[in-house]
């Protein structure tokens, strides 16, 4: 007698057991790699791009081995959305100004660090957060809450643990590291406090405010000093009143950058600048002031995205005073304001400025808690960007959709009780 067989091709559905268990793997893996990102950027301060990589690959292959084809409804339903056709509208604008751009090869070498790194955010940011194993919440927690100790250590002993691992001695290599822990530290301390453990939260922001607080970063003191008034406004304010506060401090941010310089120029007297040598504030005021005047001469569409880089060469450049063109070539403003005006002008500061408020507006249909926590997470953002690093650095954007990641997870998961004043404020 001939025995049936059974058609192959049919066996993943015949097997849902085994596609789970391989799905399981792969988000825990994912997890581990999300959690890795704090203490991996203390040892190598350019690390959370390769990490935020790896685990966005690893949950989009997990989701993939769970829900087969569907997966790719999960990646393109937020981009009908406004915020999504906004960042898609955004992303298309820079590549337009390829159009005019006078360094094409420039233009593609940034490009090619942010928009994976920006596309690996993005599908992190929506798939972790519900596929979060119930142990990825203390595992995160304690390895940032160790990436802080061994900061701060690290700055108590004379950078001697650097020394010992054969790394470059400089406190300034921790600058990245604390700048990615106060982006994780808010929205990882919140989603503890909801799952009931407020002791290890405080904790968690003591240890990081003492690591920020002992290095020579003024940018993350700054942040962590915004991020904080941001939280207490959208935590005691009434909600209308900590959103208009949160959009005017977004509005103020894009519409002030192309004037910081002049304004700093007038208004900070002497005795701020010798507090804040260390800070180069005379070079920082100087350096704002050439970029303004270079928006200035390409004010509609900006001199092409990425050309930061070499911005003493291009176009707008030439009609500035000799000095004002030396102050262009440190490569970017020290203002992401103020580099998106340079870069792509109105339009692409229009744009930018939409996608953010969008986001705000996604943010005010949060908890009481997890809104005070997107808005301090939005203010210590802003604070950064005002004074700090470039606008399409990898590591940057790696911080941010880590942060948001935790903070969507925070936001998917059921706490184990729910005050009555958190309950009051959903349905608000």
């Amino acid at each position: 007698m001939m025995q049936k067989q059974t058609p192959r091709a049919s066996s993943w559905i015949r097997y849902p057991g085994r596609r789970s268990s391989a799905a399981a793997r792969l988000y825990a893996a994912g997890a581990v790699a999300l959690a890795l990102v704090a203490p991996m950027m203390a040892l190598a301060n350019r690390s959370s791009p390769l990490l935020v990589g790896v685990a966005a690959l690893l949950f989009l292959a997990g989701t993939v081995a769970e829900r087969g084809g569907r997966a790719a409804s999960d990646l393109i339903t937020p981009l009908r959305a406004p915020l999504g056709l906004a960042a898609l509208a955004f992303l298309a604008w820079c590549l337009v100004s390829l159009a005019w751009s006078p360094f094409p090869a420039l233009w593609g070498r940034v490009l090619s660090e942010f928009l994976p790194t920006l596309a690996a955010a993005a599908i992190l940011a929506r798939l972790a957060p519900a596929r979060l194993p119930p142990w990825a919440l203390p595992l995160g927690a304690g390895l940032l809450a160790a990436a802080c100790l061994f900061i701060a250590a690290s700055l108590a002993l004379g950078l001697a643990p650097q020394a010992w691992l054969g790394q470059r001695v400089a406190l300034f290599m921790f600058n990245r590291p604390l700048l990615t822990v106060l982006l994780l530290a808010g929205p990882i301390a919140a989603f503890l406090a909801l799952r009931g453990h407020r002791l290890a939260a405080v904790i968690l922001l003591g240890v990081t405010a003492l690591a920020i607080l002992r290095s020579i970063s003024g940018a993350a003191m700054l942040g962590l000093l915004a991020g904080a008034v941001m939280f207490a406004v959208g935590r005691l304010a009434p909600r209308s009143v900590a959103l208009a506060l949160a959009a005017l401090t977004l509005g103020l941010a894009f519409a002030l950058a192309p004037v910081e310089g002049d304004i700093l120029h007038r208004l900070m007297p002497e005795a701020a600048h010798e507090r804040l040598t260390q800070s180069s504030s005379r070079a920082r005021v100087a350096i704002a002031q050439s970029f303004a005047a270079a928006v200035a001469q390409a004010p509609w569409i900006g001199s092409g995205y990425g050309m930061g880089l070499r911005f003493a060469e291009v176009p707008a450049s030439q009609a500035l005073e000799p000095e004002m063109r030396a102050m262009l070539a440190v490569g970017h403003p020290h203002n992401s304001f103020l580099q998106i005006w340079a870069e792509l002008g109105f339009v692409g500061a229009a744009l930018a400025a939409l996608v953010a408020f969008l986001a705000l507006r996604a943010a005010a249909a949060l908890p009481r808690l997890l809104f005070a926590t997107a808005l301090g997470l939005l203010g210590a953002a802003v604070a950064v960007m005002f004074v700090e690093h470039g606008a399409w650095q990898g590591w940057w954007t790696a911080g941010l959709g880590a942060a948001i990641t935790w903070l969507r997870a925070a936001a998917c998961a059921k706490p184990p009780y729910e005050p009555a004043h958190e309950s009051e404020d959903a349905r608000a």
